[in-house]
């Protein structure tokens, strides 16, 4: 089963090889800062994926590797980027294909994505979720 106008949620799920990350100490401090310091887009995405409501277990500024997802889930395997001023974009391929490398499914979202409609958003967390699940299951 597909979320109405999410079809495209499908090409984007694909199961890597699962290790587990190590941290690097920079980046583990770093993550701690960053805690305190969401940005508007972060804190309103954070909103409504919190407390499990997408199925998942979603952990704010979470140190994988020499990165900080802005949020992730170890169960299934999915980091939730919003990107804006704060990501470089120069180093998102090589970050996405660390974070893949790992495991994990990368999930990217606008600044302007989640100011406009963070429901959508939402929803394409919450279709990644259970369509995770589902091929973990078979």
């Amino acid at each position: 089963m597909t979320v109405e106008g999410l079809e495209f949620v499908d090409e984007l799920l694909q199961v890597g090889p699962i290790a587990r990350p190590h941290h690097s100490d920079f980046a583990r401090r770093r993550s701690r800062e960053l805690r305190g310091a969401l940005t508007i887009s972060e804190a309103r995405l954070w909103s409504v994926i919190r407390r499990g409501a997408t199925g998942a277990r979603f952990r704010r500024q979470v140190p994988i590797g020499r990165w900080i997802a802005d949020f992730a889930s170890l169960d299934p395997r999915i980091v939730v980027e919003v990107d804006g001023a704060s990501h470089e974009w120069g180093d998102e391929t090589e970050r996405t294909s660390y974070l893949e490398s790992q495991g994990f499914t990368v999930l990217r979202f606008d600044n302007e994505l989640i100011a406009d409609e963070v429901d959508l958003a939402f929803r394409v967390i919450k279709e990644s979720v259970r369509m995770l699940r589902a091929q973990r299951e078979d």
